[in-house]
């Protein structure tokens, strides 16, 4: 069976690997205070040129966004997303959990616009009763998105325009911000998202670590206190080392960009046989996430050999199938595939 399911399948890249298992016998303080930790966070600072930002380590997504949006938020605020976003849809109430409301915008293909979070904020404070509603607090997207889908530069900045105009924090979700970033439709750095984000995430989970997310707090107000909200959330590991010597990995001769530009080559050649096949896709993604739209047939024909994604049904007996490419996904698995797409 070849895995096409989603990109965090597999443990993690060898060179991590080779990594933790040089230093398994040092020893040093817990918590994510050991050096490790410290050369992974200048790392990443040098990266995003942002020397200012403070850097942490969690061990996943959900602990990531729950915290960073509880660490934000007070106690009458939300936080506004994508109705499809990952905290709105699959994060299983996390951040209501936390008791703050997401407040979900409409969207058809994950993304939200900055003309959609002011219409939001000024229909907020046009309400003579506002003080009766939650009060929008900070903005949540993702890059990509959940649907394999990239914001401009441009929409990027117009985001950030706004939020700074109505005091929100702009806090980007990375689960795959590499993949986003290695995009050949792609016009952002890495550097742009650390201008324009007051906090973001640079995920490991899906893009060769073992689990891990990096947490960039780039503005100062943010920053204070992060570490208590860490350990109130359950996501202060105590060998915090073991993270830092993931991101120390990945951000060491240029790794993580790396293995995120093969993984969306692969996706593209992926794209690109099912294009010939005369396939549509019910995304226009460029990243490691693809989304043809399948018959029924068509879903047996890769059913045994093939492990898919079910994304969501359409009319008749059509379906969207997301076959989704990871860093270790290999040549010869996408060959194999591309080959029987075109016998399909």
């Amino acid at each position: 069976m070849r895995y096409f399911q989603c990109d965090y399948a597999e443990g993690c890249c060898p060179e991590i690997l080779a990594a933790l298992t040089e230093t398994n016998f040092q020893q040093t303080v817990g918590y994510g205070e050991d050096e490790f930790c410290a050369q992974a966070a200048a790392l990443i600072k040098e990266a995003c040129e942002t020397p200012q930002a403070a850097v942490h380590f969690l061990v996943g997504g959900t602990q990531a966004n729950l915290t960073v949006i509880d660490s934000v938020l007070r106690s009458h605020q939300g936080v506004v997303s994508a109705a499809g976003g990952h905290i709105a849809v699959h994060e299983t109430g996390a951040i209501e959990a936390c008791g703050h409301k997401v407040l979900a915008l409409p969207s058809e293909d994950g993304k939200i616009s900055a003309c959609q979070i002011q219409d939001l904020c000024r229909a907020h404070y046009a309400d003579e009763s506002f003080e009766h509603t939650v009060q929008p607090g900070m903005v949540y997207i993702s890059f990509s998105t959940e649907s394999g889908l990239l914001y401009s530069k441009a929409e990027l900045e117009a985001i950030s325009a706004v939020c700074k105009e109505y005091n929100l924090p702009l806090y980007i979700d990375g689960a795959r911000l590499g993949y986003g970033l290695a995009s050949p439709q792609n016009d952002c750095s890495l550097q742009d998202i650390a201008r324009l984000a007051d906090i973001f995430y640079i995920g490991g989970t899906k893009q060769g670590a073992l689990f891990g997310e990096a947490v960039v707090i780039t503005n100062p107000a943010l920053q204070k206190d992060f570490r208590y909200f860490i350990k109130q959330k359950g996501g202060m590991l105590a060998k915090g080392r073991l993270l830092g010597i993931q991101f120390k990995t990945l951000f060491t001769d240029n790794l993580y960009f790396k293995l995120a530009k093969k993984t969306v080559e692969q996706a593209l050649l992926i794209r690109e046989a099912f294009q010939k096949k005369g396939i549509s896709f019910f995304f226009d993604s460029y990243t490691n996430q693809q989304f043809p739209i399948l018959t029924a047939a068509q879903r047996e024909y890769f059913a045994p050999k093939y492990k898919t994604s079910f994304w969501q049904p359409l009319d008749g007996d059509k379906a969207v199938v997301r076959f989704c490419t990871s860093w270790a996904t290999t040549d010869d698995a996408v060959a194999e595939l591309v080959a029987d797409i075109e016998r399909m």
